[in-house]
């Protein structure tokens, strides 16, 4: 199984196909799939296609979605070898079918319901499209996909893609900082192309919390792009404007103290000068992760991007960096008044 495409739902498709175009160095795609009540735009870097569609009428799904949830992701679409078995499993598992099996553009596939007000397209492998690549594109493929869910629904939700889509259970988590925390359980395709952390909160004032109330439920939190050079990428998008979240000096003096740190002085000070975080395990000699986050891109505190660099194949998710990633957040939370000191 691996990722076909991620469709968001957004106010103005033609305004977001712009906005990736311009501050991520998306190529746009004409995809011709525009319905008469939805716009539908199609943007494209490497192996990552997103679709982006807004209403044209009030009978678009697009329009009701957006009546319930602020802008953010809609549906994730995954290949498969076979749709027919996939579809088979999932209507086993107590999956709620959207769409029966059909062609599409060539395409055989089908739609299921998902966790919160989510769905997955399932599309057959051996038909999926290739879309046109661009030379030397800055982000090559999804690395990752997070998704935040209520207290009490990471076990049911780990359950139900492990069940319905075969998602593996790997790491899991525990993160807690003076003012809020999050429980977070990893899963992984069989082949690993597909990996997607869930998340539960911890505590009421939690970043995890402020993202289920203002999404109105369950959703897709961020996506981490992969790129081969992050400090080159990074210092393309600040030359944009793109707004990234915050990363304090303190944290890289802090970093110099843990063990057998990998980084020369040199490389340090341009990694310090993009506020990329940094990670690695002392086990793995050379593997090194690097990692930044985006503010909110839709303008509520919802979804936002990460940008990643896996150096001599490390894994994770950036373990040593999940309480300075937290504490970062919660100073923004603090500055938008939704989490107070106790």
């Amino acid at each position: 199984m691996e990722i076909s495409h991620v469709h968001f739902y957004v106010e103005d498709a033609a305004a977001w196909r712009d906005w990736f175009v311009y501050y991520l160095g998306f190529a746009a795609v004409n995809s011709g799939i525009s319905s008469a009540h939805t716009c539908t735009e199609m943007v494209q870097s490497g192996a990552i296609c997103f679709l982006l569609s807004s209403p044209l009428l009030p009978t678009s799904p697009v329009a009701e979605f957006l009546r319930l949830h602020p802008p953010g992701v809609a549906d994730i679409a995954f290949t498969v070898p076979d749709v027919e078995v996939a579809i088979a499993q999932a209507a086993a598992q107590g999956a709620t079918i959207l769409e029966p099996i059909q062609e599409y553009a060539g395409c055989r596939c089908g739609k299921i319901a998902a966790w919160g007000g989510m769905t997955h397209t399932l599309m057959e492998k051996s038909a999926s499209v290739n879309w046109e690549a661009r030379d030397r594109p800055m982000f090559t493929a999804i690395d990752h996909l997070v998704l935040n869910v209520p207290v009490g629904e990471l076990e049911p939700a780990v359950a139900w893609y492990k069940n319905v889509l075969d998602l593996q259970p790997q790491q899991a988590f525990k993160i807690k900082t003076d003012r809020s925390g999050l429980y977070s359980q990893v899963l992984v395709s069989r082949n690993g192309s597909v990996q997607l952390p869930i998340n539960e909160p911890t505590s009421p004032n939690s970043q995890i919390q402020e993202f289920l109330d203002v999404n109105h439920g369950a959703g897709i939190q961020h996506i981490a792009l992969r790129t081969s050079n992050l400090i080159s990428a990074i210092a393309q998008l600040r030359s944009r404007g793109l707004s990234l979240l915050s990363v304090p000096q303190t944290y890289y003096s802090q970093l110099k103290k843990r063990t057998e740190f990998p980084l020369s002085p040199l490389e340090l000070e341009a990694i310090a000068q993009q506020e990329i975080l940094v990670d690695w395990q002392a086990n793995t000699q050379n593997a090194l992760l690097l990692q930044i986050f985006t503010q909110p891109i839709f303008g509520q505190p919802t979804f936002f991007f990460e940008f990643i660099e896996r150096r001599f194949q490390a894994q994770g998710f950036g373990e040593g960096n999940f309480r300075a990633l937290f504490e970062a957040i919660e100073s923004e939370q603090i500055k938008r008044g939704t989490l107070h000191f106790e």
